[in-house]
């Protein structure tokens, strides 16, 4: 949600950030249906003034004996006027609401110019890529060779876009969770937190997937969602709060499935683990004040640059434009996994700071010992997607005859193991 004071005090300026992505100019608009409701309520609060006058002054009369006809049938329209500035300024209430719920987020100063992905911005590159002496293959030609990646069974079950992980496979996307947690946990500072992933429409709004990205998400009979990311759970439970400072920052860490419709995607990445309906992930989030946010987004991305680090496989960072930043971001950083089977870089996590974005939509807070309550600014990042990453891992650590070489780092999660096949 946005600023309403700050878009009033330079609408040209809200509507330069909404170009820089391509969206059309709305802020006159919203100030002058503005202006309308704010008309309405002065109206309204000099009706209420005049008919609290008025009751006092027919009391009176009725006291003294008088004839307050008159001033009963003033009432009478007072009333009536009365309800309709309220329902008035309500329906205009709603109508900016609607209008703000669905543009995006107002982009960092930092944000580089551009349409698309093509002009995103490479920060720096880790690791090398490897050079192996055997046409590599993609993960899905290696985990089907190996007997342990099954879509057909997947299909069968639930549809396209679902998969089967079995034996040591399975238990190597286990051990990349696990991992994971530990890390975020152990050296990284984070919180482990366990989360439903069935939410309500309130959580899924507050962190900025309703109501634009309904059509990407599973919505159950009862009016529950699957959540997208643990990031909506996360998020939300300081929705409606007011911190204390002192509290600042807070960092959770969850392990959870995820569920997208994928709505948009038919074609893409239709062979293998890519775009799944139902993946794992897991997702860090933070909670903090706007001056160290952006501070806070440089650490989340460095935790998640240090799980690849850690497993040995080579990946970029990229600052994504404005073109290709998400709807809830104000800056976005990616990280992008290079895949041997495919020649490419595939994004592996992507870290986000929403700035006061999403604690406006849910109107979460903090106060300094004194003063006046605040928005927080809310971060959420990859650490990382656990599926794309046993892909990464797959593919970079395969051998000529198929074999999956198991990095050091997983070997304690894997029961010792050294080799996959």
């Amino acid at each position: 949600m946005h600023d309403l004071r700050a878009l009033r005090a330079d609408p040209d300026a809200f509507d330069a950030d909404l170009a820089r992505r391509g969206a059309s100019p709305v802020a006159q608009r919203i100030v002058s249906r503005d202006e309308e409701r704010r008309a309405a309520l002065t109206q309204l609060q000099e009706a209420q003034a005049r008919r609290k006058a008025l009751a006092r002054d027919i009391g009176m009369l009725r006291k003294s004996g008088g004839d307050s006809a008159a001033l009963e049938a003033e009432g009478t329209a007072l009333r009536g006027e009365i309800e309709t500035l309220e329902a008035r300024s309500s329906l205009i209430d709603a109508e900016i609401a609607e209008t703000l719920a669905v543009l995006p987020n107002r982009l960092d100063p930092s944000v580089p110019e551009g349409r698309d992905e093509d002009a995103n911005v490479v920060v720096h590159q880790h690791g090398v890529i490897p050079d192996m002496s055997f046409t590599p293959k993609q993960h899905f030609e290696l985990g089907e060779a190996l007997g342990q990646m099954d879509f057909e069974v997947a299909a069968k079950l639930s549809g396209a876009r679902f998969v089967v992980l079995r034996g040591a496979l399975a238990r190597l996307e286990r051990a990349l969770g696990q991992f994971m947690l530990d890390l975020h946990t152990g050296e990284h500072g984070y919180t482990e937190t366990c989360v439903p992933v069935l939410v309500n429409e309130a959580a899924m709004y507050g962190t900025d997937k309703l109501p634009k990205f309904a059509d990407q998400s599973f919505r159950t009979e009862d009016g529950r969602w699957l959540v997208p990311t643990a990031e909506v759970p996360l998020t939300a439970s300081v929705a409606g709060d007011i911190l204390d400072e002192a509290v600042l920052p807070l960092r959770m860490t969850a392990l959870s499935s995820c569920f997208r419709s994928e709505a948009g995607s038919a074609g893409r990445d239709v062979r293998g683990m890519l775009r799944q309906h139902q993946f794992t992930k897991v997702e860090m989030v933070s909670v903090t004040t706007p001056e160290a946010s952006d501070a806070e987004h440089e650490r989340m991305t460095r935790c998640a640059e240090t799980v690849l680090e850690r497993l040995g496989v080579p990946y970029r960072r990229m600052l994504l434009c404005a073109g290709d930043t998400g709807f809830g971001a104000a800056k976005t950083f990616d990280l992008e996994a290079w895949l041997p089977g495919q020649q490419a870089w595939r994004e592996i996590s992507s870290c986000s700071n929403t700035q006061d974005f999403q604690a406006r939509r849910m109107n979460a807070r903090f106060r300094v010992p004194g003063g006046a309550p605040s928005f927080v600014h809310t971060l959420n990042g990859s650490g990382l997607a656990v599926g794309r990453t046993l892909i990464a891992v797959m593919e970079n650590y395969q051998t000529e005859s198929g074999a999956i070489v198991v990095p050091e780092v997983l070997r304690p999660y894997m029961g010792g193991i050294e080799q996959i096949g």
